[in-house]
């Protein structure tokens, strides 16, 4: 998607900051890369480049002369370098006038996701007499952002999942009821042939974990280590996708079901509290927006913590409430924490994201995971949601 610098630049204004710099070496600032269109293949970023967006004016960049025209696609005069006196002169020249800008920058790291700039690049900067802020907010409206084509990706690509979901419960059903052996890795590659079958791609195959195995957030089974799926076990599926053409953003659901005619008591209640805390994050989210109040990812975080602590749960929450969707699967917008880390990013609109509070034992493990986008008014879950735990 081509850079709007004009939008941007209103937004700078509006933010009261001089310019937004960019900047990148050999990948470090995937963000920066991407906005800058130099992402993916097609370029050889091995060198330290900087494009400044300034509040007003002509927009600015600094290159290396042997990837000098990695830039040009984007607005406005390139200054090419080669050694490093010729960088360290560029530099100066390029924030000449300028006294506030942002950058991938989280104070004290406090979102890594976001903290991209080395703290050598950022002393360069304000040894020059620069102030440096967080570009968070910018980052969500310029990348995190969805726009119309990209939302009906995401709900094409969450219909697919809930396919899925149903299928992969169904094939785990027959197997305990035929007494046929089917384990956690040959259900989990069924799966991955069907999202070759819904034209979805993933950056890795889904989660089944049975028993034990769902008391662990980010197990996943293989060949050599998996457990068979029997009866009276808590069946727990993670499964996140996006459909194949360039733009697309991701959908991510997570569904638990019991293996027997049963939901024993323990999961139950665990459940029913992860449904309550989801709820309670979904209300404050839907209010802010339709009230049109700012509202912070780790406010929603706190709002879905305070049930499970308030049911006594506190000592079984191993992650936050939920994180930014896009191109990847973690976005780069904000997220739904205030337990990892304390992300005091807005909800901005264009954005979505997941809602995931889950509760992890030593028997089993329990977590609800919904999507939600939020546009001008209105913030809106964007599939079904479990209500308990289903019997297989």
């Amino acid at each position: 998607m081509p850079l709007d610098v004009a939008a941007i630049q209103r937004t700078l204004r509006a933010d009261g900051l001089d310019g937004w710099l960019l900047y990148d070496f050999h990948g470090s600032n995937p963000i920066a890369a991407g906005l800058a269109g130099l992402a993916g293949g097609g370029h050889m970023a091995t060198r330290r480049w900087y494009y400044l967006i300034p509040a007003t004016g002509e927009p600015r960049g600094v290159v290396h002369a042997i990837e000098r025209h990695n830039l040009d696609a984007l607005p406005g005069r390139k200054t090419v370098y080669a050694g490093r006196e010729q960088l360290d002169a560029a530099l100066t020249a390029l924030v000449e006038g300028v006294s506030t800008v942002a950058m991938e920058y989280s104070p004290d790291c406090a979102i890594p996701y976001l903290s991209r700039v080395d703290a050598g690049t950022a002393e360069a900067i304000r040894r020059r007499g620069v102030t440096i802020v967080s570009s968070g907010d910018l980052v969500q409206r310029f990348e995190a952002a969805w726009n119309a084509e990209q939302l009906a990706s995401h709900r094409a690509a969450s219909e697919a999942l809930y396919r899925i979901k149903d299928r992969a419960f169904a094939a785990a059903g027959a197997a305990v009821k035929n007494g046929t052996r089917l384990t956690e890795y040959d259900l989990q590659q069924q799966m991955v042939k069907w999202f070759e079958e819904e034209g979805l791609v993933s950056d890795s195959a889904p989660v089944v974990a049975i028993g034990p195995n769902a008391g662990n957030p980010h197990y996943l089974p293989d060949a050599d280590r998996c457990r068979p799926i029997v009866a009276d076990e808590v069946l727990l599926l993670d499964l996140w996708g996006k459909q194949s053409h360039p733009g697309a953003v991701f959908a991510d659901i997570t569904w638990v079901a019991s293996t027997g005619t049963a939901v024993p008591p323990e999961p139950a209640r665990a459940f029913r509290a992860i449904a309550e805390a989801r709820d309670a994050a979904v209300a404050l989210v839907a209010d802010a927006a339709a009230h049109g109040r700012d509202l912070r990812g780790w406010e929603v975080d706190r709002a879905a913590r305070a049930v499970l602590e308030r049911a006594g749960y506190a000592e079984n929450i191993l992650h936050r409430t939920g994180h930014s969707l896009g191109e990847s699967v973690h976005g780069n917008g904000v997220h739904m924490d205030d337990y990892e880390t304390h992300d005091d990013r807005r909800l901005l609109p264009g954005t979505g994201f997941t809602i995931e509070p889950g509760l992890y034992f030593e028997s089993f493990g329990v977590r609800t995971e919904i999507n939600m986008f939020r546009d001008e008014h209105e913030a809106r879950v964007t599939g079904p949601c479990q209500r308990e735990i289903m019997t297989l």
